[in-house]
């Protein structure tokens, strides 16, 4: 069949961003009639627009709050009949349907509700909107005749090519329209069903059925090889609406070194989608690759877990530098210095926003950076960052105390999920098996090892000192030969430093290579059957040994 002229436009929306100039040419330009609901129909009616309402068309008022009021054979007959089926004309012509060619409509800002914290079950259940996924399916159905329009960024493409086809759209876009609208009536089911299984569920239970949904913000120029395809994709359900807090250039300029509750960059109102790594503006650079993406998430995963000014190098998804200080400056510096050839090409990411001082520091150190994650940045840092410009430097705007989300991982025909392993566990239900008790600068040490352990690949040993990292054992089959590579790469810094292991020392060899490398204090979960061994050596060496009852294997 021949495309339709656009004679009659159902419009019901509640973004209501350019519509009124969009109805003002439909019916000034192109003489189409407007049929309209409620909100829409007085905001259309005030800018001096003939409007149909809705409830002269159907024969019934809107009810019961408006929960009725398009639900009507009026309405969908009028989408759904088929032109080329003489029947379904017939059928219309019987029962006083008049033909609808266009529907305008988007949907109730359900996300947006529940996404409040103070929003009610009620509340978030009236924003349930049912009229309109209903209009939108019915006129999708029936795109060979009937355009469906659910964006106002379409309104111009939709009235140039009205104009360029004599009052109508073509078939091709219609089914572009259609498809668009199959897109956002499922999003938005997954978005109040995945509600709606939070409110009646067990909250510390995993759902039976588990839906992701996913929107592609870019292909990738290739995988982790060259020869793989990659695309990046955006959780839809954590993409929040507060994007903009992450798209600017500067910002006012924090004086480093203030705490997150002084710098406002940590709200502590709960996990913020903007401020997460997917939803971060990159303000300058190449194009973020499948391996960036990957080192990035793991640094800004590690910077998370610390309060004090921090900075994590991240070299291969394995940390080569872990860092906090009073100056975020110095923080750095002295990261850089536990490994410089490995940070070298490497990712970092910050939990302050990045100072002038810092950036004039990285290139005095002659460093290559692939990427720079950070909350913030002074305008002078992002200056000098401009001299190089392929360097990747992304902005979140804010930052999520590590945890409280859920971890997605894939294998060969499924999908692994648990929740974010995060140090939470309270230093005072710590226990001290040893003779020794660590000193209280030895406990320091051991927390920021502690945090730092968690986000080494296991099996993980790191020796700190002064709350930073000064040799890591990442990724080994057996403990052991990670405290040997820890203990080569820390070097004459072993020498009252204290190590952290991930999880516990099945033997005493691991602990022995720490104490003859010169380390004072050992933290780990305990929980061997060979403690005692353990504990026997460490007393033999005047080593403090602290159990905390916790495993933070990352795999």
């Amino acid at each position: 069949m021949e495309s339709p002229r656009i004679k009659r436009v159902l419009i019901s929306v509640t973004d209501k961003t350019g519509v009124v100039s969009f109805a003002h040419v439909l019916t000034q330009e192109f003489g189409a009639e407007v049929i309209s609901t409620g909100g829409t129909a007085r905001a259309l009616e005030e800018a001096g627009i003939a409007v149909r309402r809705i409830d002269d068309l159907t024969g019934f008022p809107e009810m019961m709050d408006g929960r009725v009021k398009t639900l009507h054979p009026r309405v969908h007959g009028g989408l759904l009949a088929r032109r080329d089926v003489l029947a379904h004309m017939e059928a219309a012509a019987k029962h006083g349907i008049d033909m609808i060619d266009m529907v305008v409509v988007n949907l109730y800002a359900f996300e947006a509700t529940v996404a409040r914290k103070d929003v009610s079950f009620e509340e978030a259940i009236e924003n349930i909107d049912i009229g309109g996924p209903s209009m939108l399916r019915s006129a999708a159905k029936n795109h060979q005749a009937v355009a469906v329009v659910t964006n106002p960024s379409s309104y111009e493409e939709i009235l140039g090519e009205m104009r360029a086809h004599d009052g109508a759209t073509t078939l091709n876009t219609r089914r572009r329209l259609a498809l668009e609208v199959f897109r956002l009536t499922s999003a938005y089911d997954n978005a109040i069903y995945s509600w709606f299984a939070r409110q009646v569920s067990d909250e510390n239970a995993f759902p039976d059925e588990c839906r992701l949904f996913l929107t592609k913000q870019s292909d990738l120029r290739y995988g982790e090889n060259p020869h793989q395809r990659a695309a990046f994709y955006r959780r839809a359900q954590d993409s929040g609406a507060a994007q903009g807090a992450a798209s600017g250039q500067g910002t006012a300029s924090p004086q480093d070194g203030t705490t997150p509750a002084q710098d406002g960059i940590v709200s502590g109102q709960g996990p913020h989608p903007e401020y997460q790594l997917a939803n971060a503006g990159q303000i300058q650079g190449k194009e973020l690759s499948y391996n960036n993406y990957l080192d990035l998430d793991a640094a800004w995963g590690a910077v998370r877990e610390f309060e004090a000014p921090t900075c994590v190098i991240v070299k291969h998804l394995t940390p080569c530098g872990i860092a906090s200080n009073n100056s975020l400056v110095d923080a750095y510096q002295r990261a850089h210095e536990v490994d410089p050839v490995s940070a070298f090409g490497g990712v970092m990411a910050f939990n302050r926003p990045v100072p002038a001082a810092l950036v004039k520091a990285i290139y005095a150190n002659g460093q290559f950076v692939e990427a720079v994650i950070a909350p913030a940045y002074e305008d002078a840092a992002l200056t000098l960052f401009e001299e190089k410009e392929n360097l990747r430097v992304l902005k979140t705007g804010g930052i999520n105390v590590f945890g409280d989300s859920v971890d997605y991982r894939s294998v060969e025909g499924g999908m692994l999920v648990m929740t974010t392993d995060t140090v939470s566990e309270d230093p005072a239900t710590f226990t001290v098996p040893t003779k020794r008790e660590p000193t209280p600068e030895e406990l320091e040490s051991l927390l920021f090892a502690w945090r730092a352990c968690k986000s080494v690949k296991s099996n993980a040993i790191v020796i700190a000192k002064d709350n930073a990292t000064v040799g890591s054992g990442a990724g080994q089959p057996n403990r052991v030969n990670s405290a040997r590579i820890a203990v080569s790469q820390a070097g004459e810094k072993a020498r009252g430093a204290v190590a952290a292991s991930d999880a516990f020392m099945p033997f005493a060899d691991s602990l022995e290579v720490l104490i003859d490398a010169g380390v004072t204090a050992v933290i780990q979960p305990g929980g061997s059957i060979r403690d005692e061994e353990v504990i026997a050596a460490a007393d033999a060496a005047g080593l403090a040994l602290v159990f905390t009852g916790h495993r933070h294997f990352r795999h």
